[in-house]
């Protein structure tokens, strides 16, 4: 059952046995919404995998990425014959020294790197010479579960306790409250994740058939 954004603020507040005056509506937002942001650097989340396009622009190199972007899995570009082949990640400073006159009309040629610029425009390189498709693969910064009451996430549907847990650990440290509870809720935060980490990136990237089931051994075992 899923958590809505209500319900979070009920659980934190129970669990922290306070209510609305020891922790405001605006307090909890921002307690939540440094959780989801340390959930998303932490795991890379499958139901956040988007997909976008970009289209080259002959003599200039430099193309818009979507908003939203977090992390980036995979840039490929098409050519006019339909042919794919995987752009190369580089440092923006290797690209400004790698076209050396972005001017030169000779120097044109299909792209083979991209680099980062800013959060909304990347780099090309070489500087392109006609139109080419870009695919971008890259994990999304979701909406906000604190959106409104009703809310809920991928997150608090699948790992209430990751989003919980999470959260917990950031009202304690903004109550100043007693160590050894930061600690525990922390420690109920990384099992959490462990256990949703192996699920995002574990079972739903295996293949039994090809990979075998995976299996936990024993506490204390050892492979």
């Amino acid at each position: 059952m899923a958590f809505t954004y209500s319900d979070l603020i009920t659980q934190i507040r129970n669990y922290a046995e306070l209510d609305s005056n020891g922790l405001s509506d605006s307090t909890i937002s921002v307690i939540v919404q440094n959780t989801e942001n340390r959930i998303y650097r932490e795991i890379n989340i499958d139901a956040y995998k988007l997909y976008a396009s970009a289209v080259t622009i002959a003599g200039t190199s430099t193309i818009s990425v979507p908003s939203g972007l977090r992390n980036i899995r995979y840039v490929e570009m098409i050519d006019s014959s339909g042919n794919v082949s995987n752009l190369l990640e580089k440092d923006s400073s290797y690209l400004a020294e790698y076209i050396e006159n972005p001017n030169s009309t000779t120097l044109r040629s299909e792209p083979k790197y991209w680099a980062n610029f800013n959060a909304i425009t990347w780099f090309v390189a070489p500087v392109p010479n006609t139109s080419y498709a870009i695919n971008i693969a890259y994990y999304a910064q979701p909406v906000t579960i604190t959106s409104s009451a009703t809310s809920t996430s991928y997150i608090s549907t699948y790992a209430q306790d990751l989003l919980l847990y999470g959260s917990l650990v950031e009202t304690y440290k903004y109550l100043k409250g007693p160590a050894d509870m930061i600690q525990v809720y922390e420690a109920s935060y990384q099992q959490a994740k462990q256990s949703f980490g192996i699920e995002q990136t574990g079972r739903r990237r295996r293949d039994e058939y090809k990979d075998g089931e995976i299996r936990a051994l024993p506490e204390g075992q050892q492979q």
